[in-house]
Formats: structure tokens, sequence, C-alpha cells
């Protein structure tokens, strides 16, 4: 069975970090990104979610926001689903959106990524 709680590291050398899971499946913890758009160093920013509550042999979907705190004006919401490999390791297989802050309505389509 997949657990999220715990200290997390992606391909791009990322580490988030989940404190807990509650009962209602909802979560909290930490994100600190080795990627950003200004190009600056990056700082710790909060993270909040949602695990899809299944069975003991389901693995678990989710989804979770970071609100990139203090160096970008952008919102990332994630989506994936927890697994277990051959090897008894957790991994997360995730999807990603990305959404800054644009002057108008007519650069819309430029504040997606």
């Amino acid at each position: 069975q997949c657990q999220l709680n715990g200290l997390w590291r992606n391909d791009q050398d990322s580490l988030m970090e989940i404190s807990t899971v509650g009962d209602n499946g909802e979560f909290q913890g930490q994100y600190l990104t080795r990627v950003t758009l200004s190009g600056g160093c990056a700082q710790v920013s909060p993270l909040r979610g949602a695990q899809q509550q299944l069975g003991e042999e389901a693995w678990p979907t989710f989804a979770f926001t970071v609100r990139w705190n203090k160096f970008s004006n952008a919102t990332t919401a994630f989506v994936g689903q927890c697994f277990v490999d051959a090897g008894g390791k957790e991994i997360l297989s995730t999807m990603w959106l990305l959404r800054e802050s644009v002057g108008s309505l007519k650069e819309d389509q430029k504040g997606t990524r």
C-alpha cells in the first residue's frame, strides 16, 4: 500500500514533504522547488491536497496545489497516483499545471503552462 506522508524527491531534485494525511484524505506539507520561473533561489512553499480514500489494495489517486511563496506570482496544481514498484519502492506519478499572473485577458493563454 502506498503512503503519501513523508519526504519525496522528484527527477528535477525538488523536495516535497507531506506531514500527515488525515482520516478524510486531506493533507498538507511543503514544497521546495529547484526550478523557478524567475531563475532565483527557491524557497519553501506551502501545499494542500487530498487523497482519494480507497480499499487496502488500491493505488490511491491524489491532487494538491502549491502556492509559490514570496518568489513567484504563480500557483501549481498537481494530480497523480501512488504506486509501489516490484522492488517495493513507492512512486508518485504526477502531472502538473502551472498558472502565473498575466496583465490582461488578452494575455490569458500566456499564463498557463
